[in-house]
């Protein structure tokens, strides 16, 4: 499965864990991937967001840079390095000999910051929405959208991210 389709599936899925409370059902996680596909959220169509955001890293490739999950977790240490020359921050030689990327890197895994005290118990408000920040937080998993929603809904993402990129160059 590409990484668009990943980064999708898990936005449709964090999406509906943060708006939702434990006690809702399959049912409401259906409502919310449908209204996912169709294009409708608060902030617009995912699509569109990552469009916008990849053409411009073409175009301005020196102040937007168009990272894929997926791939991070394969490297996240080529990524660190890469991030923080993007920011014009790039590690000394002896900050790489001395392991701070890989540094970084743990300090900025799943395990640490969802481990985080407040990560667990601060609550974080949208609009009439309360809800606890561990909401945000699943596995960190490359893949684990099979976990929240069936292969049909899978394959239906899989085919509105296709046709919503058709044509664009951006694949997932």
């Amino acid at each position: 499965m590409s990484q668009a389709k990943q980064d999708e599936r898990s936005a449709t899925n964090s999406n509906h864990q943060a708006i939702s409370s434990e006690s809702q059902g399959n049912t409401e996680l259906n409502v919310a991937f449908n209204m996912f596909c169709k294009g409708i959220s608060g902030y617009g169509p995912f699509w569109d967001h990552c469009l916008e955001y990849w053409r411009e890293s073409i175009t301005n490739s020196d102040r937007v840079l168009f990272l894929k999950y997926e791939e991070m977790m394969v490297k996240p240490v080529k990524f660190v390095k890469a991030l923080a020359s993007f920011l014009g921050a790039p590690f000394t030689s002896e900050e790489e000999d001395g392991g701070v990327p890989e540094e970084v890197v743990r300090l900025c895994s799943f395990k640490t910051l969802s481990g985080l005290n407040n990560s667990q118990t601060e609550l974080v408000q949208r609009g009439n929405v309360v809800v606890k920040k561990s909401a945000y937080f699943r596995r960190g998993k490359v893949g684990d959208w099979v976990n929240h929603i069936s292969e049909e809904m899978g394959r239906k993402l899989d085919y509105t991210v296709e046709e919503k990129l058709k044509g664009s160059g951006l694949v997932f």
